[in-house]
C-alpha cells in the first residue's frame, strides 16, 4: 500500500490522520483548547494522573527564575507511580517488559515480578547504607536489571547517573566522581553481535582511586571472567535475589532530584543534567499517553533506545512504565544475528507502537525494503522518530514500507535538558508534514526568534526558544549553577527565554520545522558529542599540535564526525597508520560512537584574527560546498593547502 497525502495550497504534501484513528485517539482539540484557557490549571490536570502522598499547594514557582519549582509542597514516589499502583489496581499480571536479548533468550516479567524485583534492589541498596539522596552509577546494557535498579533508587530516593554502556573507563570516571557516587551497579559482560565484551573490567579501571565509590554490584549476564576486589564487588544474584521482595515506597517531595543525566557540552566537560520528580513524571507520562496514543492492555510498545540516553529515561521507564505499558526491552543491536533482528521481534511480540531514531530508518532504507516486506507488519499502528529531525525521504519510507502507508509518524523534537517531548503531532489530531516537528504540545510554549530577539512568523528562520518554563524541565546543571544560567539563559537573559541551541523555521502554513544544532555540538546518530571533546582527545596523540572537528551531513547517521589536525613539528606522518591511531584514540577517551568518520592532516586551519577556528568554513569543505566569504580569515589561502592534501 502507498501513501496517501492531500495537498494545501502552496502544494506541500500534507497526511491528515484516518477518521477511525482519530476517533479512538487519547489527544483530541480539547488538550489544546483546556491549555489555551489557562496553562497552569491544564498542568495541574496533568499532574492528577498521577498517584500523590500529598497534594500541591502550588502548580509552579517561577520566582528563582531561572530555576523552577513545580507542584509546590507535594509528595510522590516515582516507583511506585511506575509499578505498585498497577499492581494495587488488578493489573499485576501484564506483562511489563518483555525482553529480548541478543542470543536469542527472552523473558516476560510481569508488573508483580517487577514490584518484586524493584523491592528486593531497594532493600539491597538499603543494607549497603544507601539513604535518600545519595548517588548511583549506572553503567550497564539493555537488559531488565538495568531498568530494575533505576526503578530502586527512584523508590528509595537515591540520584541515580546512568552511563551509556558504550563509553570509556574515562567517560564514566569522570561522571562518578562529578556525582560522587557511592555505588556503582554494572554486568560482568554484554553481548554485541554474537560476542560477550568485558564491561566490569572499565568499571574496574574507573573506580581505581575513586574515593566517594564503596561497592559495586555485578549481574552476571555473559559468564565472561572477572577481577574481583573482596568487601567492594557485590553479585546481583547474592544478593538482590536474596532480599525480601516486600517493601513499601516512602512519599519525596516533588523537587526531590530523581536523576542526573550527562549530556556533552560545547565545552569538553560533560554537563551533569538535574532532573526532579514530580513535574518530570507528570510530562513525561502525559507526553507517553497523548503523543504515542498509548492503550494499556491493548499496544505492544517498543522504543530502540538506551537507558543511557534521555529518551531510554524518558520512554522506555518513566513515561511507559508510568502508563502501564507492555513494552520490548531489546539487548542487541538491528543487524544480529541478520538484518532481519527488528523486524523479526515486531512481529514475533505484535508490536504496535515503535519508536526509532531516523538514523536507523535510514540504516534499513539502505538495506533495502525487501528485508521488511518479508515479516508481517501489521500490528504497527503508529510510528515515532526521535534524536534528530528526520528527512521527509526517510519519513516516506518509514510510513510505506513499515507503516502499511497508514501509520500516523509523530516526529518528537525535545531534549535531555526538556526532559519529555516539547514538539511533536499529536496522532489523532494533527495533519503532518514529511519532516516537520509541526507545533509545541498543549501546555507548552516555544516560538522562533531572531537575533534580536523579534519573533517570526511564517516563512521566518532563526532560533527556537521556550518562553514559558514547562513541568519536566532541567533543575539545573549539577555543581555548577552558573553554567546552567549562561548555557541556556544567557542569549534571552533579558526576555528569560530559554534558548535550546537548535535553529528552526516556519513554513508557509506555520508548520514548525526543526534545523539542527547551532552550536558547536554534533548530533551522530542521535548522540550529541561536542566539537571540543573530539579535539581535545585527538590533541592528546603525540604527534598531533592542533585539531578542529566538525559535524558533516551524513546520509545514515544525520551528521558524521570530520577532523582537521595539524601535526607537532617532526612528527611524522604515517598515513593511514596515524589515522588509525588518532580514531582508535578517540573511541578509547570518548566513546567509539565518537570515532570520526574522516581525518585530515593539514598544513594549517583557517582563523580569525582573534584566533578563532572557523569551523563553518571546515564544514563548507568537508560538505564540498563553495566558502563564501572568506575575508575575515588570517590567510583565506589556507584553503589551497587544506584541499591539496
Amino acid at each position: 500500500m502507498t501513501s496517501t497525502a492531500d495537498t494545501n495550497a502552496t502544494g506541500s504534501e500534507i497526511y491528515p490522520p484516518s477518521p477511525a484513528f482519530a476517533a479512538a485517539a487519547n489527544a483530541g482539540p480539547e488538550l489544546q483548547a483546556a491549555a489555551d484557557t489557562d496553562r497552569l490549571a491544564f498542568w495541574d490536570t496533568q499532574a492528577r494522573r498521577l498517584d500523590w502522598a500529598t497534594e500541591w499547594t502550588q502548580v509552579l514557582d517561577w520566582s528563582d527564575a531561572p530555576v523552577a519549582k513545580w507542584f509546590v509542597g507535594g509528595t510522590l514516589n516515582v516507583a511506585y507511580n511506575c509499578v505498585d499502583r498497577h499492581v494495587l489496581a488488578g493489573n499485576g499480571d501484564r506483562v511489563a517488559i518483555a525482553f529480548e536479548g541478543e542470543p536469542g533468550d527472552s523473558r516476560a516479567i510481569t508488573y508483580n515480578d517487577l514490584l518484586a524485583e524493584v523491592s528486593r534492589a531497594a532493600n539491597t541498596f538499603t543494607d549497603l547504607g544507601l539513604v535518600a539522596g545519595d548517588r548511583v552509577a549506572i553503567y550497564m546494557p539493555m537488559i531488565p536489571e538495568a531498568i530494575v535498579a533505576m526503578l530502586a533508587c527512584a523508590r528509595l530516593g537515591l540520584t541515580h547517573s546512568v552511563v551509556f554502556g558504550g563509553f570509556s573507563a574515562s567517560a564514566l570516571r569522570s561522571r562518578i566522581d562529578d556525582a560522587a557516587a557511592k555505588l556503582v551497579v554494572t554486568t560482568d559482560g554484554q553481548w554485541r553481535r554474537g560476542q560477550a565484551a568485558p564491561l566490569k573490567a572499565a568499571v574496574d579501571e574507573a573506580v581505581d582511586g575513586a574515593e566517594s565509590v564503596e561497592h559495586v554490584l555485578v549481574v552476571k549476564r555473559t559468564g565472561i571472567d572477572v577481577d574481583w576486589t573482596g568487601g567492594r564487588d557485590l553479585w546481583w544474584h547474592e544478593t538482590v535475589d536474596k532480599a525480601s521482595p516486600e517493601h513499601t515506597a516512602q512519599a519525596f517531595d516533588a523537587e526531590h532530584p530523581l536523576f542526573i543525566l550527562y549530556t556533552s557540552g560545547t565545552t569538553g566537560k560533560p554537563k551533569g543534567i538535574i532532573h526532579t520528580s514530580g513535574g518530570y513524571l507528570t510530562q513525561a507520562s502525559y507526553t507517553h499517553h497523548n503523543v504515542f496514543d498509548h492503550k494499556p492492555g491493548e499496544d505492544v510498545y517498543w522504543c530502540t533506545a538506551d537507558i543511557g540516553w534521555v529518551t531510554g529515561h524518558s520512554y522506555i521507564v518513566y513515561g511507559p512504565l508510568s502508563n502501564g505499558v507492555t513494552q520490548v526491552v531489546y539487548e542487541g543491536t538491528p543487524n544480529s544475528p541478520t538484518e532481519h533482528r527488528h523486524f523479526e521481534i515486531i512481529e514475533k511480540y505484535g508490536v504496535s507502537i515503535y519508536y526509532t531514531a531516523p538514523t536507523l530508518v535510514r540504516t534499513f532504507m539502505k538495506w533495502g525494503r525487501e528485508i521488511p516486506d518479508a515479516h508481517d507488519l501489521s500490528s504497527i499502528r503508529l510510528l515515532g522518530s526521535v534524536g534528530e529531525p528526520i528527512n521527509p525521504e526517510a519519513w516516506r519510507w518509514f510510513r510505506d514500507v513499515i507503516g502499511a502507508g497508514t501509520a500516523p509518524i509523530v516526529d518528537t523534537w525535545w531534549q535531555t535538558e526538556t526532559g519529555a517531548i516539547m514538539i511533536s503531532p499529536l496522532p489523532g489530531i494533527t495533519a503532518t508534514k514529511p519532516g516537520s516537528a509541526m507545533a509545541p504540545l498543549p501546555g507548552i510554549s516555544a516560538r522562533i526568534v531572531d537575533d534580536e530577539a523579534r519573533p517570526l512568523g511564517a516563512g521566518g528562520s532563526g532560533y527556537l526558544v521556550l518562553d514559558e518554563p514547562w513541568p519536566s524541565m532541567l533543575r539545573g546543571i549539577w555543581g555548577d549553577m552558573d553554567r546552567y544560567r549562561d548555557t541556556y539563559w544567557s542569549r534571552y537573559a533579558e526576555e528569560g527565554w530559554y534558548f535550546a541551541g537548535d535553529g528552526a523555521k516556519y513554513d508557509e502554513d506555520g508548520a514548525l520545522w526543526v534545523l539542527g544544532r547551532v552550536d558547536d555540538v554534533m548530533n551522530v546518530s542521535g548522540h550529541r558529542i561536542s566539537t571540543s571533546e573530539v579535539e581535545s582527545a585527538l590533541v592528546g596523540h603525540q604527534a598531533v599540535a592542533e585539531a578542529a572537528v566538525v559535524g558533516a551531513a551524513d546520509e545514515t547517521t544525520g551528521q558524521g564526525i570530520v577532523a582537521f589536525v595539524i601535526l607537532r613539528e617532526g612528527a611524522e606522518n604515517t598515513g593511514d597508520t596515524l589515522i588509525a591511531e588518532l580514531r582508535a584514540q578517540v573511541s578509547t577517551e570518548i566513546s567509539p560512537i565518537a570515532k570520526p568518520r574522516q581525518i585530515t592532516v593539514v598544513p594549517e586551519l583557517p582563523k580569525t584574527r582573534s584566533g578563532k577556528i572557523m569551523r563553518r568554513l571546515l564544514r563548507d569543505i568537508a560538505e564540498g560546498r563553495d566558502l563564501g566569504d572568506t575575508s575575515t580569515l588570517v590567510d583565506p589561502k589556507v584553503f589551497d593547502a587544506i584541499r591539496g592534501k
